[in-house]
């Protein structure tokens, strides 16, 4: 059996990720290397690095219970800290009503400092914002609804 060689930094990159994003568990593998950081709290599984960032109309205390399955729903494709315009002062991506086009850019994932697009799967209209600028987000967090 091989010595063990530990990436230090990789956790301490993973440990800043979690205070950051209020997460309390990241799981990474690399081929046959697993490596999981992990606090007190609810486990969260990571699967990807996430990016974003402008306030998120009150519609962010929707219970998300009652859209999973919605046909329009966009979810969060990684974990991270959702933004919900290109940056702080900006106007945000899109509002409740808006009118988007498939491709468009309708929030922003951030992980491990790396700005990840959120795009639109569909033309249509934002009817629910589920989520709130600069929020912690799970991989296939709810997020917004297209109609």
């Amino acid at each position: 059996m091989g010595k063990l060689t530990v990436d230090k930094e990789l956790i301490r990159e993973l440990a800043a990720l979690l205070d950051e994003t209020g997460l309390t568990e990241i799981e990474v593998e690399d081929n046959d290397v697993r490596i999981r950081i992990a606090r007190g709290g609810t486990i969260v599984h990571a699967s990807a690095p996430a990016a974003g960032a402008a306030p998120a109309p009150a519609a962010a205390s929707a219970p998300v219970n009652d859209v999973q399955g919605h046909p329009g729903l966009v979810t969060s494709p990684m974990v991270g800290t959702i933004y919900t315009a290109a940056e702080p002062g900006s106007p945000p991506f899109v509002k409740v009503g808006d009118k988007v086009t498939a491709g468009q850019t309708v929030l922003i994932v951030e992980a491990m400092k790396t700005m990840n697009p959120v795009t639109a799967p569909k033309s249509g209209t934002v009817s629910r914002i589920l989520i709130s600028n600069e929020q912690p987000v799970e991989y296939g967090e709810p997020l917004l609804i297209i109609e």
